[in-house]
Formats: structure tokens, C-alpha cells, sequence
């Protein structure tokens, strides 16, 4: 006799009924409480998780680079003049990128 295995087997058939049938008999809840879980679900402890936009204005100080300073090419990291490893073609190259 031959045998179809791409067929569903009995039992793999009749779970997947009853799962479904339990979806249907499910308690469904309103897309309103939903958005209410997940905006609870948002905060912890009543503080707000990042993400949320916050009106406040950064005030950073620039400074310039100095005389005695570079930029690596490959780090981008601004560096003493004393970590220099290597020039090529007018770029610097710090000791850590070389190492």
C-alpha cells in the first residue's frame, strides 16, 4: 500500500481544529484596551522608557581643536600630536588604529 507523506497525520490535523476552535472561543479585547496595556506597559514604575520625546535643549560647549591636536583618519577621534603613528597621503593615523 502506498503512503502519502506529505499528507497531514490524524492527530497534527485534529490539534490544529482544536487550537483553532479555542482561538474562536477566546475572550477578544478591544483594540482600546489594548493601546491602554501597552501604554501601561511603557512605563516602569511610572517613569517614562526612552523613546518618548523629551523638550529640553542640550547646551554642549565646542572647543576647537588645538594646534597640537589631530584627527585620526580611522578612529575619528581628536588626539595629541605625541599618538601620531603614521602620515599617509595627508592623513593621520593614531597609535591605537596602528597597533
Amino acid at each position: 500500500m502506498a503512503t502519502d507523506y506529505d499528507e497531514l497525520r490524524s492527530d497534527v490535523k485534529e490539534s490544529q481544529h482544536n487550537s483553532l476552535e479555542a482561538l474562536r472561543s477566546a475572550n477578544t479585547s478591544d483594540a482600546r484596551s489594548v493601546g491602554r496595556e501597552l501604554d501601561e506597559a511603557e512605563t516602569v514604575d511610572g517613569v517614562d522608557l526612552p523613546g518618548d520625546f523629551i523638550a529640553e535643549e542640550l547646551i554642549v560647549q565646542v572647543i576647537p581643536q588645538a594646534d597640537d591636536e589631530f584627527t585620526c583618519y580611522s578612529c575619528f577621534l581628536v588626539r595629541h600630536r605625541s599618538q601620531v603613528a603614521r602620515q599617509k597621503n595627508g592623513q593621520i593615523y593614531c597609535v591605537e588604529c596602528e597597533g
